[in-house]
Order: C-alpha cells, then sequence, then structure tokens
C-alpha cells in the first residue's frame, strides 16, 4: 500500500513538475503565394495554464557559396514601414486549451523570392514585453506555474515569400542511374514525402524526407537496383504523384 500510495504522490509530482503551456504551431513550413500580401498562422496552446507569446522575424539571406545568415527586418529609409515581414500581432495571450492567430504581412519588393525565420516563443511576462496586462497579474501568473516552466519550447517557421511573378519550370532528367528534378522557375519548389522503398518487401523503406529545390537549383538521386522513389512535386497548389523505378 505504502508503494501505491509512493508511486500516486510520484505521478502528482511529475505532472506538476511540467505543468504549463505547450504550445504548437502546425507545420514549419509556410509559403506566401505572389499575388497574396497576409497570411493567417494560428498557435495552440495544450498545456494547463495561459501561454504568452513572442513572435519574432528574421530575414534569411542566402549567399553565393551556399551559407545562409540571418539578419533583421530592415526598415525603409523613411522610416513608414518594414521591407519584408512582421507578424501582426506579436505578441499572443493564448488561453489553455485554446488559440490564437496572427497575421505574417508581407510589406516590400518583391521581384525575386524572399525567406524569412519565424519564431514563437514562449515568456513568462515582464513589465517591457508589453502584453496587456497588469503587474499583479504578471505576479498571479508566476505563482501558478511550477518550475516546469524553465524548459518551455519555443517553435521555428521558415517562411518562403514568393516573387509577385512566381513562375513554375521544373524540368525531369531521368537517366539510367540517376533521377534529377531541376528548378528552372523563380520560386522554390518541394520534393515531399520522399521515400525509397524495396519493390518486393513493402516494408522496407527508408524514412521520409522533405526537399525545398530553390530557383536554379536542382534535387537528384542514385537509381538503385530493386529500389522505388516515389515522392510528390509540389509548384505552389499544384501536386504530382511520381513513382521512379530503380
Amino acid at each position: 500500500m505504502k508503494q501505491l500510495v509512493a508511486l500516486l504522490v510520484a505521478g502528482l509530482l511529475f505532472q506538476s513538475a511540467y505543468a504549463g503551456p505547450n504550445i504548437n504551431i502546425g507545420v514549419v513550413y509556410d509559403y506566401l503565394a505572389g499575388d497574396k500580401s497576409t497570411y493567417l498562422k494560428r498557435v495552440y496552446n495544450s498545456g494547463d495554464s495561459t501561454a504568452f507569446v513572442k513572435i519574432n522575424v528574421l530575414e534569411i539571406i542566402y549567399n553565393a557559396d551556399g551559407t545562409s545568415s540571418e539578419v533583421p527586418v530592415k526598415v525603409q529609409a523613411d522610416a513608414s514601414a518594414r521591407d519584408g515581414l512582421m507578424a501582426s500581432p506579436a505578441r499572443l495571450i493564448i488561453p489553455a486549451q485554446g488559440m490564437q492567430g496572427t497575421r505574417l504581412l508581407f510589406m516590400g519588393e518583391r521581384d525575386k523570392e524572399r525567406y524569412f525565420r519565424v519564431r514563437f516563443v514562449p515568456v513568462v511576462p515582464e513589465k517591457e514585453d508589453e502584453f496587456a496586462v497588469s503587474q499583479e497579474e504578471r505576479e498571479d501568473y508566476k505563482k501558478t506555474l511550477t518550475a516546469g516552466v524553465n524548459v518551455m519550447a519555443g517553435f521555428g517557421t521558415i517562411f518562403f515569400v514568393r516573387p509577385a511573378n512566381a513562375r513554375f519550370d521544373s524540368v525531369i532528367e531521368d537517366s539510367a542511374g540517376a533521377y534529377k528534378v531541376r528548378n528552372n522557375g523563380n520560386t522554390v519548389v518541394v520534393i515531399d514525402e520522399f521515400k525509397s522503398c524495396s519493390k518486393t518487401d513493402e516494408t522496407d523503406c527508408e524514412p521520409t524526407t522533405k526537399h525545398h529545390v530553390m530557383a536554379g537549383k536542382s534535387f537528384e538521386f542514385e537509381k538503385k537496383p530493386g529500389r522505388e522513389y516515389r515522392f510528390i512535386l509540389v509548384e505552389g497548389e499544384a501536386k504530382k504523384n511520381l513513382r521512379v523505378a530503380g
């Protein structure tokens, strides 16, 4: 009986230690179509306390050698608006078991594709965070949280802003030993749910992967005997299921 009580107490302590907000942002890749300027992103909280979430946006700059860097979004010369992506609102208060949305708004030139990292970071609200709560409410919130708040996890997405004149032009080269998809368009193409499986054993499959093929780049794989390669070629809203024999 004592052992049972000890186990119950341990279980309650374990649950208490991890009480707090638990956010979910859904997919981690989002795409803004060439004829759109805003995108609604929903953030869910499956935890047992309110989530205060700050949203940070950085632009990803790809260099000629394939490396990349992340830089703050620029403000236009007259300080009237940003040149890039912004979140509105940039702070969310999401109740337990609830959902809130933010609009990702792009402003600026769209003569080429641009890339952004959007981070959703749960925080304990402080005065400088500009959350619309009083000091008393902040203190009450802190008291309700347990030590588990120290492991609150944030999440990031990659946001693709397609050019205004988005154009898809995927060229396939299928040779005896290799298969290549070259992106001759001006916006990203997705190789989704890519999987290599045995032709004779459906259970013999390698892990499923996703690949983004930037404009001017290629995705290529070696065709091996006895294998079959399955994937979805995604060009904006258009999707094509493909199978390639090794």
